[in-house]
């Protein structure tokens, strides 16, 4: 057999060099797959990498939009638990609904009561929130409908309470008042 190399042709020793042509063959046609290959695994990469930050975008944008709505302190759910922990302690609650007093908001269809109804607008340049939700209490028949309006103190960013009213339903009709700051 003849084998080449960079100096001309030469005798091939039996089980020597006869295997470099092919090996430097299968070499330089590695490297033109590969770099085509090298183009199209990079592009695959760079697919994934975009996928992957996408990702951590919409997961981070779902973590900001829980942690406003149940931590921040103007989120209607948030005025809502605070409202309803002033109802809990009030004496006259208390006696009219007795010791355990549970809130809930609006009856889904699914029959659900978790949504709390409230309407936010701007009245002279204030954010302002009305809520409304309903307690009862371990007194059987008595529940209530709770109406909290809040507005947004300037200086803080927070809102204040404004007022906070229950309606017992009862006959005749009872209010009583747990906070007005009007």
């Amino acid at each position: 057999s003849i084998a080449t190399q960079a100096g001309g042709l030469k005798a091939a020793k039996p089980g020597g060099d006869s295997k470099d042509v092919s090996v430097q063959r299968a070499l330089n046609e590695e490297t033109l797959l590969s770099a085509a290959q090298k183009v199209k695994e990079a592009g695959r990469d760079f697919t994934y990498f975009i996928v992957v930050l996408v990702g951590i975008g919409v997961t981070g944008g779902l973590f900001y939009v829980i942690f406003k709505e149940l931590f921040s302190s103007s989120s209607p759910n948030k005025i809502y638990g605070d409202a309803l922990e002033k109802c809990r302690s009030h004496p006259e609650i208390i006696g009219v609904f007795g010791d355990s007093i549970k809130g809930y908001g609006e009856a889904t269809r699914r029959g659900r009561r978790q949504h709390v109804s409230h309407i936010e607008y701007v009245k002279d340049g204030l954010k302002h929130m009305r809520l409304k939700f309903y307690i009862e209490g371990t007194e059987s028949g008595k529940q209530g409908t709770v109406h909290v309006e809040v507005k947004e103190n300037l200086e803080t960013g927070r809102f204040e309470v404004r007022y906070i009213v229950v309606d017992v339903e009862t006959y005749p009709r009872r209010t009583i008042v747990i906070e007005d700051n009007r």
